[in-house]
């Protein structure tokens, strides 16, 4: 619960600090005196958005502190954990401070935190019910947050707009592949073509050079071995001029000089280096023209490989060469596309499989919303008769969609109807009811889903704003009986409501030659009975209303 509320420059507050008790706490005072600047403050405190307007004129900046009594409330205790953000185990602190240029800084448990954070961790303290609240009813999709937090959907609801916004992107997904498919179909076709084409001409790596080596050794096998014979001959065959036997000739020419002379020994030595590398070079031709033959039938093969690799180059505006790099690159397309069908597949499974788990958990949520609607109407009657209300009746009516508008709300539209006479058929509220009545059917409705809510601390806001007499002490009696189970903050210009509270804080406004400034004072027993027989009877408090007071307070 709300402990402590401290407030610096802020609005037309220079100080402030103010401490709240379990219970209901009645906050009255003139109009105009500033009794919104707390839970503005609150607000802020909160996560609220912040302009500059709100620092206190002459001040450079404005500051507000709450502190929240958190030991029985385990949920806010977890998240404090999960996001690091712990401090005393046995109270948390918010913070915000808003300079006059604007900017705002907030902080939790002295942690600088973004309003985001501040934001969602204010949903697990303080539920915030507005003097406007009433006119929130005339919007259809109020409607279902309302019989949802009644209900205590909210994980389950959660849910289902988890599951429907991922069902729809998946089918938006498979819709956009499903779109482009037939491109796709017929640039498979092409390809599955072109590469079974290449799969049969199964070019080998190296073949092409090596084929086109072969051809033309077959094409001038009888050439080759004619000049091969021939250069045998010349090289080292058994004949007076060939080249090894005028080597031979040299060497014995050498011999006859009978010289040291060591240039003409190293001359001796090239003419036997000759003669070896000569050996070995007709070693090389003998081997090479033994690998050559006149073969026509080979030749006709080869040609014809070497044709149809041509071939399917050319038809393809390639270099045989380049033919092999294709051919890879056609089948790694290939494989992605026919990679793509298998996955549109499984995307299509996706999309069956998300929708089918959306439907469950959107028709447990129908379920759910079903039973509690009548519930609600119940309990909605009871308040409505206790509230000047007698012949009214409430319904929650739950309207099946059909598939095409089924949404991440769920299945169906939740709509509150009225009937304020007997006999009457149920009607929309913006088609029956007047604005005293929406007034009450709102705070009625206020005070049952109040009365399911899990979060310690609930401001209401002028939310008796209409009523008065016999209905406003029902409204705060209400009050009084929801302070019993949470903290209970609670603004009004209704006397009969302000008597119910367990504590009542007045707030006024001073005016000053340095400016006007707001002051809260708590009230003890005899300024409680002044302030309810000023709320009574005006500016002039008589003994009838007085007297009145005390018998209000002592009820």
């Amino acid at each position: 619960m709300l402990t402590q509320l401290t407030i610096r420059n802020f609005a037309i507050v220079d100080s402030l600090e103010v401490e709240l008790d379990t219970g209901m706490t009645v906050i009255s005072g003139e109009t105009g005196a500033g009794k919104s600047i707390m839970l503005d403050a609150l607000g802020l405190c909160l996560g609220e958005r912040a302009d500059s307007d709100s620092v206190l004129k002459g001040a450079d900046r404005a500051e507000l502190t709450a502190c929240f009594d958190i030991r029985n409330l385990p949920p806010a205790m977890l998240w404090l954990n999960e996001h690091e953000l712990e401090g005393d185990p046995q109270e948390c602190l918010l913070r915000r401070v808003i300079t006059r240029e604007g900017r705002s800084r907030s902080y939790i448990n002295g942690r600088p935190a973004p309003l985001a954070l501040l934001r969602e961790f204010g949903q697990h303290l303080v539920d915030i019910h507005g003097q406007h609240e009433h006119q929130r009813l005339l919007k259809k999709d109020y409607h279902r947050i309302l019989l949802d937090e009644f209900g205590g959907h909210g994980e389950l609801a959660a849910q289902v707009r988890r599951h429907f916004h991922k069902w729809r992107r998946l089918d938006s997904e498979w819709l956009e592949l499903t779109q482009v498919s037939d491109e796709r179909n017929a640039r498979i076709q092409l390809l599955s073509y072109q590469v079974e084409e290449l799969d049969q001409l199964g070019l080998q790596d190296g073949e092409l050079a090596q084929l086109e080596q072969e051809q033309q050794v077959l094409e001038n096998a009888g050439s080759l071995l004619s000049t091969g014979h021939r250069l045998l001959q010349l090289s080292s065959d058994a004949d007076s001029d060939n080249c090894q036997s005028m080597l031979q000739h040299c060497l014995q020419l050498l011999e006859q000089l009978h010289s040291r002379d060591s240039r003409i020994e190293q001359a001796s030595d090239m003419f036997n280096t000759a003669l070896i590398q000569l050996d070995e070079a007709s070693r090389e031709v003998r081997h090479f023209l033994d690998s050559v033959e006149v073969n026509p039938a080979r030749q006709q093969e080869v040609e014809a490989r070497l044709s149809a690799i041509y071939d399917v180059a050319r038809k393809h505006r390639l270099l045989p060469e380049q033919l092999m790099e294709f051919h890879h690159e056609l089948k790694a397309e290939l494989d992605g596309l026919t990679g793509s069908d298998e996955a549109l597949a499984q995307l299509e499974q996706d999309v069956q499989a998300a929708r089918d788990t959306f439907l469950k958990a959107a028709a447990e949520l129908s379920e759910a919303r079903q039973q509690c609607a009548g519930r609600l109407d119940t309990l909605v009657d009871e308040q409505l008769h206790a509230l000047g209300m007698p012949a009214a009746h409430f319904s929650a009516c739950l309207t099946p969609l059909d598939e095409e508008r089924y949404n991440a709300n769920g299945l169906e539209d939740v709509e509150f109807l009225i009937s304020t006479n007997a006999g009457q058929p149920a009607r929309a509220l913006a088609k029956v009811a007047s604005g005293g009545e929406l007034s009450r059917i709102s705070l009625a409705i206020q005070v049952i889903t109040a009365q399911t809510s899990s979060t310690p601390t609930l401001v209401f806001d002028e939310v008796d704003v209409g009523i008065g007499g016999g209905v406003a002490e029902v409204v705060g009696r209400m009050l009084r009986e929801l302070g019993q189970r949470v903290q209970i903050l609670c603004v009004t210009h209704q006397p009969q409501v302000a008597a119910q509270g367990h504590q009542h804080l007045f707030v006024s406004k001073n005016g000053q030659h340095t400016g006007t400034h707001t002051r809260v004072q708590r009230l003890d027993r005899t300024q409680r009975v002044e302030e309810v027989a000023r709320m009574l009877g005006g500016v002039d408090i008589t003994r009838t209303s007085l007297s009145h007071a005390r018998e209000m307070l002592s009820a």
